[in-house]
């Protein structure tokens, strides 16, 4: 007995999509210079914004931190040559790279007072919230302490009266 089976055709699109979903032509992260992508950690607490981002084999005269309006740009240029001689050959290696990423900040931060560090290929960036935009309590009044209050006269409940010189 024969088993025969019989698959979907494959249409051409499919086989195209499928020729390039292969990991031989993804793009793959260089190995010097930047990244192909600037993986970034955020967090957000009462007080700031804090932004790390990974930029191993970056130097910190490579790195280009840009706001305008919203948002908050990191740029990432570097280049770099090598030279060297053997026998009567001369090697000579240029490499340029080049990246940026671009995210959306809250509103209510006070971008005058941010603070940026570079250490280890990690780049932090502090952005402290404006006094408007921080979270204030605000204290509740029980009803019987506001009572308390008007028969003790700390508080007058009486509408202003009116002078015979504003009449």
């Amino acid at each position: 007995m024969t088993l025969i089976r019989r698959t979907a055709p494959v249409t051409f699109r499919q086989a195209f999509d499928r020729l390039f979903d292969e990991s031989a032509f993804r793009p793959i992260a260089r190995s010097h210079g930047a990244p192909a992508r600037l993986p970034v950690d955020i967090s957000s607490t009462d007080e700031a914004v804090t932004i790390e981002a990974a930029l191993a084999g970056i130097h910190p005269d490579d790195v280009e931190l840009t706001v305008h309006e919203d948002a908050l740009t990191i740029a990432v240029k570097s280049a770099a040559e090598t030279e060297s001689t053997a026998d009567e050959r001369t090697y000579r290696e240029v490499r340029r790279s080049h990246g940026s990423r671009t995210l959306r900040l809250p509103k209510g931060l006070d971008i005058d007072a941010a603070v940026a560090t570079f250490e280890n290929g990690l780049l932090k960036l502090s952005i402290p919230r404006a006094e408007e935009a921080k979270p204030r309590q605000i204290p509740v009044t029980a009803t019987t302490e506001a009572a308390a209050a008007v028969v003790a006269g700390e508080i007058s409940t009486e509408a202003p009266q009116e002078s015979a010189d504003e009449a």
